[in-house]
């Protein structure tokens, strides 16, 4: 992976994919699964979806910030400046969406029958989320 734009590149390319599959879920859930599950199982699912749809958004702007600060950057100087914390910022990248992958992930997983230790990587992924958005401050921080 080479400059900021490459990685912006991923990082938008993940999010429109992980938006995309957000809004199917949310249409299924509100369409077809609602008139079949339990109250306390939608409730999940949704939970599910909707910090699928946040963080998706998020790794939308990491994207963007990974893709201004690469080799498209607007001047020379502001592309040399912008390369030490691009690697802080991509990790954040990678850390949301791990997290998006586990937290969702293993939401849908138990509302669609999953075994009951697939709960066991939801705070896995709670804290790859956490981790990833102090990261990526931190990033912007010292960048």
């Amino acid at each position: 992976m080479r400059g900021g734009g490459s990685r912006g590149r991923r990082a938008l390319a993940a999010a429109g994919l992980l938006l995309a599959l957000a809004t199917i879920a949310g249409a299924v859930g509100a369409h077809v699964l609602s008139a079949h599950w339990a109250p306390v199982r939608m409730r999940v699912y949704d939970i599910a979806v909707r910090y699928q749809f946040y963080d998706s958004l998020g790794l939308l702007g990491i994207g963007l910030v990974l893709r201004q600060e690469g080799p498209y950057a607007a001047d020379r100087q502001r592309q040399q400046a912008g390369r030490g914390y691009l690697r802080i910022v991509s990790a954040a990248a990678w850390l949301v969406f791990a997290g998006i992958v586990l937290f969702s992930g293993s939401l849908y997983g138990l509302t669609l029958g999953a075994p009951p230790w697939t709960g066991f990587v939801t705070p896995v992924g709670g804290v790859a989320l956490i981790g990833g958005w102090l990261l990526f401050a931190y990033g912007l921080w010292r960048g």
